[in-house]
Parts: C-alpha cells; sequence; structure tokens
C-alpha cells in the first residue's frame, strides 16, 4: 500500500500475485500514471461507478481491461497487448486473423 511511483514494481510488468496500490488525487491522475508505463498487457478498474469506469477504461491504453474483475481470459475474447506488452492478439476472431495472410491476385482472361 503507497507503492511510490517510481518503484519497480510499478514500473516492469509483473506476471505474479502482486497488486501495488498507489494513493491518487483524482480520476485524471490515475490515468496518467497508468498510461505512463511503456507495457500495456492489462489494467484492472475496481469502483462503484460503473459509469465511470467505463470512461476511464477507455482512456487507457492497455490491450485489456478487467472492471470490477480479477479473471479477463475468455476463449471467445481475443487476448493481447500493446505498447512494450505485445503487438497483435491472439484468441477469438481476432486472434485467427493474426495467424492468416490476405492475397490479393487481379488477373485478366
Amino acid at each position: 500500500v503507497d507503492v511510490p511511483s517510481d518503484a519497480r514494481c510499478m514500473n516492469e510488468e509483473i506476471f505474479g500475485p502482486v497488486a501495488p496500490l498507489c494513493k491518487f488525487k483524482d480520476v485524471d491522475e490515475v490515468i496518467r500514471l497508468c498510461n505512463a508505463t511503456q507495457y500495456g498487457l492489462a489494467a484492472y478498474i475496481y469502483t462503484n461507478d460503473m459509469s465511470k469506469g467505463l470512461a476511464v477504461s477507455e482512456e487507457l491504453q492497455f490491450g485489456m481491461i478487467g472492471l470490477n474483475r480479477g479473471l479477463l481470459s475468455d476463449p471467445a475474447a481475443p487476448f493481447g497487448g500493446v505498447k512494450q506488452s505485445g503487438i497483435g492478439r491472439e484468441g477469438a476472431h481476432e486472434g485467427m486473423m493474426e495467424f492468416m495472410e490476405t492475397q490479393y491476385i487481379s488477373a485478366s482472361w
């Protein structure tokens, strides 16, 4: 709790059960702090105000966002991040398209 924004756990992509918490003044500061990272795989928002949670979700630069839930993965949903967390998606329709090559052929007879 009260982890400083320059702490290692706030600036690295950690694949483990770590949940650093920090205080903030307003929603704009939350968005700024979240988007300041070079990574963008997943973000989690817990709120009593769903409309505010959705509004914040739209401003965050992450490939996946959990809103009032801790489990993001779903076989029907695309999986992937942005920034240094990856390009493209796997899973669902979007993921299938990542593994396909489009070919255009123009011919005259």
